[in-house]
């Protein structure tokens, strides 16, 4: 393979500096040759001397002790990359390492790149994700009070008594962004360089959304291309004929992405299916089925993307009808049109308020995972503020 931890000692450094994040790597062989991969060792030690807040470059030649212009060229590099996100405002550019988790993972994917062996990396990710035996990486990424990502309901399933926040409705989060592209399915992408493919024939390509700052990032460095309001509407309108679920941030102002998700690639997902029901916050609904009028047919069961329904023998007759897992409901309705008795509905349910920003979000982890020390927590504000000069 050629991709080792010997040949880069900047790697360990690296791990402790991502572990900083409130998604951290848990360390392992797997990771190392994933990072060995993705970093070269001078963009490792870049990487290792990140402040926790946007950093100017003047910032950067400090930490890193390396020369304006040099630095400036491999922090270019690693923006093409997806390492790292550089973003301007105030006549300044400003530069942030990516986490791995929801980062550069996920970048690594979202466009065909030449410079990485994609099938052996690939490989590593699932062993390193989905592998682990002791599901370290399962309890890093969904084993916190606070998901780092929630669920949206489809808005034509919602009861038309109900009424719905900006933020619980995928389509206002479009509209409201002022900026969105489209772009690659890491999931599917990635699975397809393990020789598999969506049970749901869900695209590849031109399926994922970003919205606002993210979005002009992603679109620059070729991760993404930029699409017009009403273009992803209609992409939102194919991933429901797919029933895919809408997953984003879990925020209520100005989130990042939207993607669009099924039950066989998404890694998000799996993770709900497999251990952690609680692993993506729910949508403020959840599934009533009327038994009287349900066939038993399974087609909803084969709908949902997050294993919560399954066909249950009645008393008496034997005749099956669906039952809901109600821990493991995410509320979405990806299950409703697939029913053609017309048996399901969503109605509504109290679920817990999602943080206003990014920031809060982090801290909130971060406080509940016993990370939030002082000196973490007046960093995270300061990259709060830096954010907030961007919108």
């Amino acid at each position: 393979m050629g991709h080792h931890l010997q040949e880069k000692s900047s790697i360990v450094p690296l791990i402790d500096r991502l572990n900083r994040y409130p998604i951290g790597l848990p360390d392992s062989d797997k990771l190392r040759q994933i990072l060995a991969i993705l970093f070269s060792e001078e963009e490792a030690f870049i990487a290792s001397r990140f402040p926790l807040e946007e950093s100017t470059l003047a910032e950067l030649v400090r930490a890193t002790g390396w020369r304006q212009e040099p630095l400036r060229a491999r922090l270019e590099t690693m923006a093409e990359k997806g390492l790292v996100l550089d973003s301007s405002y105030g006549g300044k550019t400003y530069y942030l390492l990516l986490p791995g988790l929801i980062g550069f993972f996920e970048l690594s994917f979202m466009k065909r790149r030449q410079d990485l062996p994609a099938a052996e990396l690939a490989q590593l990710m699932h062993e390193y994700l989905a592998g682990d035996s002791e599901q370290r990486m399962g309890r890093e990424f969904f084993g916190g009070k606070t998901p780092l990502t929630r669920a949206l309901a489809y808005e034509e399933h919602i009861p038309v008594t109900s009424q719905v926040a900006t933020y619980e409705s995928a389509r206002e989060l479009v509209r409201l962004a002022g900026y969105g592209a489209v772009g690659m399915c890491y999931c599917r992408h990635k699975k397809e360089h393990l020789q598999g493919q969506c049970d749901k024939n869900a695209p590849t390509e031109e399926i994922c959304i970003s919205l606002g700052n993210a979005a002009r990032f992603m679109v620059r460095r070729g991760f993404a291309e930029y699409r017009s309001c009403d273009e992803l509407l209609a992409i939102l309108a194919r991933a429901r004929e797919l029933r895919l679920t809408h997953i984003t941030d879990n925020i209520r102002d100005n989130p990042s992405f939207i993607c669009n998700c099924c039950s066989c690639c998404c890694e998000l997902l799996g993770g709900v299916q497999n251990g952690f029901p609680a692993g993506v916050a729910k949508a403020g609904f959840t599934l009533l089925v009327a038994a009287d009028s349900c066939l038993g047919c399974g087609l909803c069961v084969k709908a949902c993307n997050a294993a919560a329904l399954r066909l249950m023998a009645t008393s008496g007759n034997g005749r099956k009808v669906v039952a809901v897992a109600a821990e493991q409901c995410l509320g979405c309705g990806a299950c409703v049109g697939a029913c053609p008795s017309g048996s399901l509905s969503l109605i509504p349910v109290a679920r817990p308020v999602p943080p206003a920003r990014k920031g809060e979000l982090f801290r909130r982890i971060l406080r509940e995972k016993g990370r939030l020390t002082p000196f973490v927590l007046s960093r995270v504000k300061k990259r709060i503020r830096g954010l907030l000069k961007g919108r």
